[in-house]
């Protein structure tokens, strides 16, 4: 698909990553409409690219429905927010569990279930789900964020089938550590000199070639850790092995506990 002209729907676009998405986007000759839940964030950014700011805190469901009727003739989704849900279960309270599911899993499928027969009836229109290298491989520490987002990579690849006869395409992102920007950035956790990380660019980069070359899937890590994530979903538990080795475990730990206030 080509961006230019086309409107787009970006949530999560009060965070670094979606912020720079809406920015790679609008380079490509799109219309933005924006959403988030911080309107001091929002409203500048649309602002400044010309766009609209959509309020919405994505754990609501009668607000996703009120953001799907706004956006209902938007061409391109980008699925992109999501909550952090780093951690033991155990140290999970039931709340926290069900807004992880609602954030980062219902919200977009909602969405996607509002805005799909416009495009169906247009014979055109692309989705984006913004999921990650923990939605391929399991990694200590995980479990919950790892349940919403093997489920949207599962609901994106099948989507995507369903939907090539109507000419609109699904691709799923994965991207692996961010700097700079997003929930590993915001963690205050360290990684090990031998793992390399991503920008927020790198993501928008690989958010628009998914739009403009119809892409099934596209990771944005460095070899390294696409390599292991392709060993994680074959053979889990030799990768779970290495993990624990490399200091998978202390990693973890030190990425919930910068995460927790946010859940």
């Amino acid at each position: 698909m080509n961006l230019g002209g086309r409107s787009a729907l970006v949530t999560g676009a009060t965070g670094g990553i979606g912020a720079a998405i809406a920015h790679a986007l609008t380079a490509r000759g799109a219309s933005l409409l924006l959403s988030g839940r911080r309107t001091d964030v929002l409203e500048p950014l649309a602002r400044e690219l010309g766009g609209r700011a959509l309020e919405c805190d994505l754990a609501d469901s009668a607000a996703v429905e009120r953001l799907g009727d706004e956006a209902a003739s938007v061409d391109v989704l980008v699925a992109n927010a999501a909550v952090p849900a780093s951690g033991h279960l155990t140290t999970f309270s039931q709340e926290e569990i069900d807004r992880a599911l609602a954030v980062n899993l219902r919200a977009p499928m909602a969405l996607t279930r509002r805005l799909v027969d416009p495009m169906i009836k247009r014979g055109s229109g692309h989705i984006v789900f913004v999921s990650s290298l923990s939605g391929k491989a399991a990694s200590p520490g995980g479990s919950v964020y790892s349940a919403t987002k093997f489920g949207l990579r599962g609901f994106a690849l099948s989507l995507r089938q369903d939907l090539r006869p109507h000419g609109i395409g699904v691709s799923v992102v994965l991207p692996g550590f961010i700097r700079e920007a997003g929930m590993f950035h915001d963690s205050g956790a360290k990684l090990p000199s031998y793992v390399g990380t991503s920008s927020p660019e790198d993501v928008a980069a690989g958010v628009v070639r998914a739009i403009e070359r119809n892409r099934a899937e596209i990771e944005v890590a460095p070899l390294g850790l696409r390599a292991g994530a392709a060993a994680g979903g074959l053979l889990p538990e030799l990768a779970a092995n290495v993990q624990r080795r490399l200091g998978g475990d202390r990693i973890a730990e030190r990425m919930a506990e910068g995460q927790r206030a946010k859940r």
